[in-house]
This record gives structure tokens, sequence and C-alpha cells, in this order.
């Protein structure tokens, strides 16, 4: 039998080197690289850019000019815009607790078997795919001071009409039901996700163990699909935040601009008065704020994980 000899380097000439993994690895990243660059490297660096600019889309012919921290400076020293940002983290607050508190408590109530819950519970999900704008005309219409049904149902508990969208309070708690109505179901959604991922063994050893149910539901049922019910929260918070279509189409902002969110104010600036330069240095104060949200919750997510 002949045995294979293996072959002698040749003087002078050198052995081509063996691709590593790790090169490898690098080179089918480069298309997804490459994709990330140009969807958001580019205009977040373009939007750094324009926020240092005394800049006009409508008046290209005019030029800008480099003004540096101007246009971050001229914001943040505003009254107005801080107003907005009381405002927005007033609605964020009350939407996203309520939407969480009702979608988690929705959700265990789905957990039990009873007849026609799935038919339910498809109908409970058809809110969230309708057009934000949309719903926002439907509800405008449901809370119209004169002829809505929401003042029908007051009148008919005894007491007086109420002016929904023309009180700034009022108009809050106004979009806090329609967003509610729209995105709990998201919340529903993922909770049901989460509890059912749990496995019924434990639920099943509890319940033989003679734990109530509310003991069950906190400590077994919340603790364990705690990071889904985080992640849900995060994003129901990223999205409260940049609410502006409800109060578009149910206050227009008013009365006045108090209704105005950020993401709102963000929109006219942009594109009533078109002040790009502006506009795109709101739009990095925002993306800050947002970020640092997502890392809170992220850090939380991970000290979660550490102690499962």
């Amino acid at each position: 039998m002949r045995q294979a000899i293996p072959m002698a380097a040749t003087p002078g000439k050198k052995i081509p080197k063996a691709v590593s993994d790790r090169t490898i690895c690098g080179l089918f990243m480069l298309p997804a690289l490459a994709i990330l660059i140009l969807m958001v490297a580019y205009p977040f660096i373009s939007l750094l850019y324009y926020s240092t600019l005394n800049f006009s889309i409508l008046n290209p012919a005019k030029g800008s000019e480099f003004i540096g921290l101007d246009n971050y400076i001229r914001l943040l020293s505003r009254d107005s815009i801080w107003e907005r940002f009381i405002f927005t983290g007033q609605f964020v607050l009350a939407t996203v607790v309520v939407q969480f508190l009702l979608g988690v408590a929705v959700a265990y109530a789905f957990q039990r078997n009873f007849r026609g819950r799935d038919l339910l519970f498809t109908v409970a999900m058809l809110p969230m795919m309708l057009c934000p704008i949309v719903v926002g005309f439907l509800w405008r219409y449901m809370f119209n001071s004169e002829w809505g049904v929401m003042n029908y149902l007051v009148t008919l508990l005894g007491f007086e009409k109420i002016d929904w969208l023309g009180v700034p309070t009022n108009a809050l708690w106004a979009v806090v039901i329609a967003d509610a109505w729209m995105w709990t179901p998201f919340v529903i959604l993922l909770a049901t996700a989460a509890f059912r991922g749990i496995p019924t063994d434990i639920n099943e050893a509890a319940e033989i163990d003679g734990a109530s149910p509310f003991f069950r539901f906190t400590r077994v049922t919340l603790p364990m699909s705690m990071p889904i019910l985080l992640i849900a929260f995060l994003l129901r918070l990223i999205d409260a935040f940049k609410q502006s279509d409800l109060f578009f189409a149910m206050t227009g902002g008013g009365p006045g601009s108090d209704t105005e969110t950020v993401a709102f104010r963000l929109g006219k600036i942009a594109f009533s008065h078109f002040y790009t330069g502006q506009a795109s240095a709101f739009a990095v104060i925002i993306l800050v704020i947002i970020t640092g949200l997502s890392l809170i919750f992220v850090r939380l997510l991970t000290q979660q994980g550490r102690q499962d």
C-alpha cells in the first residue's frame, strides 16, 4: 500500500496561509454592514450635519450657514419646548400605565378556558390593525361635545356634557383613551405569549401546594414572564413618546398649542415652518432621550436575565 508523502516546501516559495474562520465571518458580515451604514449611519450623520446649519429646505438657493450648536441652544432655551416635553411625559406615563395594567389583566383572563375564547381574542386584536389617523378621526367624532356617543353615555349616567376636546386636561385623557383602545391589544398579545410560555407543571405544583390564584400570579406568573413584559413596556413607551397622529386627528394640537406633543411640534417646525436646521436639532434631542430610555430598559432586562 502506497503512503502519502508530505510535500516539502520548495525553497524560496511561500506557502499560502489558510483563510481563518474570523476572516470568513467578517466577509459574510460585509453585506449586512453595508446595509446598516446605508440605512442607519448615513441618515444619522446627515441629521447631525443639518442640525448645525441655519438652513431651510424651501430656500436651497439661499444656501446654508454653519452655526454650530445654536439650533440646540435656541430650542432648549424656549419655555414652549419644555412645556411640550412635560405634556408628552404626562401623556406617555398615563397611556403606558393604563395599557400595561389593562393588557396584563385581560391577557391573564384569557388564560382560562371558556367558550368563544379564541373568537374573543381575535376581536380584541382588531383595533391594533387599524390606521392611527383613522382611529383618531373615529374617536374625534365619538368625543364630539354636542352629538358624540361619549357625551350621550355621560348624560345617561346623570352627568352634564363634557367638553372633551376643548379643554387641555380633558383632551389629554380623551387621547389616552383612544390610544389605549388601539394599543392595549399589543400588550395583550405579548403578555399572552409570555404567560403561555410558562410550563404548566409549575402552576400545577403551586396549586397542589395550596397557593391562591393571587399568590400564583404575583409569585410565579409575573416574575417568569417579566422579560417579555418589560419588552412590551419599552416598545409602548417608545411609541407613545413619538405619538402625533392621534393628536393631529383629534385635537389638531389645540386648543392653541396645549396638546402638541414633541413629535407634533417637530412636524410643525419641519413641515409647516420649514426650519430644517432646527427640526434636525430637535430630532437629535428626541433621539437622545429615546435612546436613553431604551438603555435603561436594556439594563433592566440584562439584570433580569442574570437573576434567572
